[in-house]
Parts: structure tokens; sequence; C-alpha cells
């Protein structure tokens, strides 16, 4: 059976949201729906739908219109078995000590490195990305120069990798928290899943929630280490929270920078109390350590 798509593009994240919600009173109506932002700092986000059958693009045409957004681009996918795909092109990837695979691939972890799992189907945070393997090597790097264990805060989590990384290396450290954050709700139900697939259950928690805005995550402060794996414009309006919330002496990882913003995001964060130690570019993104200044 066919799979039909429908993707469109516009600028604001409260457009989109709107659009995507507005695409839920389709018919026939979509399977899924998808809102991101496009990754390149221009502010646009893209819209689409999945359907089953082929969409009504009248009605799709209306939408777009009414929301200001790029005409809908229909296209028609063989079937696919897309877990199976992902399975055979997402290898696994290693970034220092941490080895991120799927479970199809467990037999090939090396006894040597520290084994993330992330299921097949779950295909954002899987390390692939230049950001996320460059949060891990950032780590691996801070592990290296003999950083202690202490709260851990991975905000933005995905699913919830960094902060599994940080629940294994310290795994009998019971008493140090590690608090996994996103807006999106999907993303914590997996980054949960995530954690008790690898055997981390009740080593984490993974909440709902933007930036700091939680209790368990202001409790929790002063962090030790925290993760912020989200983009540019986000990560310089976290800085005085993210200030707020280190410990004099601990690190911040930053990424999903692209590298022409790595500067800016540097200079926000200096004017807020930290030092770079490191900065590491793969392809297109720049991952970012910082110290916090002792007072």
């Amino acid at each position: 059976m066919a799979t039909f798509t429908a993707l469109t593009t516009l600028k604001g994240r409260a457009k989109a949201e709107a659009l995507g919600q507005a695409m839920e009173t389709l018919w026939p109506e979509p399977t899924g729906i998808g809102v991101f932002e496009i990754e390149d700092g221009s502010g646009f986000w893209e819209v689409g739908g999945y359907f089953s059958d082929a969409p009504d693009q009248a009605g799709l045409a209306l939408l777009a219109a009414l929301h200001g957004a790029a005409d809908f681009a229909v296209s028609e996918l063989p079937d696919t078995d897309w877990v199976a795909k992902v399975r055979r092109e997402l290898a696994p990837v290693e970034a220092g000590r941490f080895f991120v695979y799927g479970g199809h691939d467990k037999d090939r972890l090396p006894p040597d490195r520290v084994g993330l799992m992330i299921e097949a189907a779950m295909a954002f945070g899987t390390g692939h990305h230049g950001t996320t393997r460059g949060c891990l090597l950032a780590f691996d790097r801070l592990l290296q120069d003999g950083i202690t264990p202490g709260p851990v805060a991975d905000v933005g989590c995905g699913t919830g990798v960094l902060a599994m990384a940080a629940a294994k290396v310290w795994r009998d450290v019971s008493d140090t928290p590690i608090i996994a954050s996103d807006i999106d709700e999907i993303a914590v139900e997996t980054a949960t899943a995530n954690l008790a697939v690898n055997g981390l259950e009740g080593r984490g928690r993974c909440v709902v929630a933007a930036g700091f805005d939680h209790p368990e995550l202001r409790r929790a402060a002063p962090y030790k280490l925290i993760f912020a794996n989200i983009l540019k414009g986000p990560l310089i309006a976290l800085a005085p929270d993210v200030a707020r919330r280190s410990a004099p002496g601990g690190h911040v990882i930053l990424s999903g920078i692209l590298n022409a913003q790595a500067e800016e995001v540097c200079a926000v964060y200096s004017e807020h109390g930290f030092s770079v130690v490191r900065t590491q570019s793969i392809v297109d993104w720049t991952t970012i350590i910082l110290g916090r200044n002792l007072p």
C-alpha cells in the first residue's frame, strides 16, 4: 500500500503549530503530522502530514493560504518497511568511549565501550547527527579531563541519549540526580523508554518542560553538568537561566549551533560568567564546552 506525504514550510513556530493542528480536520485524515524547525537559522518550520489515502489537495491548498504557508508538495511513496530501512542505513556510531546502536546491532557492541541503545524506529537523536555526536565526544573529553559526578540536566533531550550517557558512566553514584527535559511529550516518552531499555530505569527522570521550567529541574540545581542540544536562538535565550542553575566550576555542553553561529553563542555565555573550554566542529555543526567561572 502506498503512503502519501504533504509537506510545506512557513515562518514562525506558532503559525506552524496552528497549521499542524488544522491538518487534523482534513479528510481523508492524516495518519501522522509533524512540525519541525528547519535547522538553518532561517526561522522557517516544516509542516508535514502522512496519509494512507491520497490527500484532499484542495483542502491542503486552502489551509496553506489561510496560514500563510507555501503550497503543499504532495508525493506518493512506495510501500516500504521504514523501520527495516532505518535499521539497514543507521550503522552504530562511535563517539569516544560511547557506542550508540540499535537493538538489531547489539551483537556489535565492543566490550570496552559504553553502549547506548536507541531503537531504530526512533530516528532522531541517534548519534548520527553531528550535534549529538559532538555532545558525546565533548562529554568523553570532560571525563578524560577528570570531571567528577554531580547533578546533570539534559535540556532538549530528544531520545535522552545524553542523559543516558551520564547515567551509564555514573551508574553507581545513585545520589546524583539526572533530569532530562523536552518540550515535546513524545520525546519525553521516548527518552523514558530508552532509559528503561538500557537498564537505567529509576536512574534518571524525564519531564516535559521548556528550559528549566519544572519543579524537578529547579530542585536538582545547581548542576555540575548541563547538556543543551537545541538551536542558537533558544540557547541564547537560556543563557541567564543556565548561569543561575550551574554550579561554580561546573560545565555546560552546548550544540545545535551552526559553525557560523558559534562565536555569537560563546560571546553571550561569556557575558553570563562562562569561559570557553573547547569547541569542536563536525561538518556544519559546532559543539561548545563551557566552564562556569568561580565566584
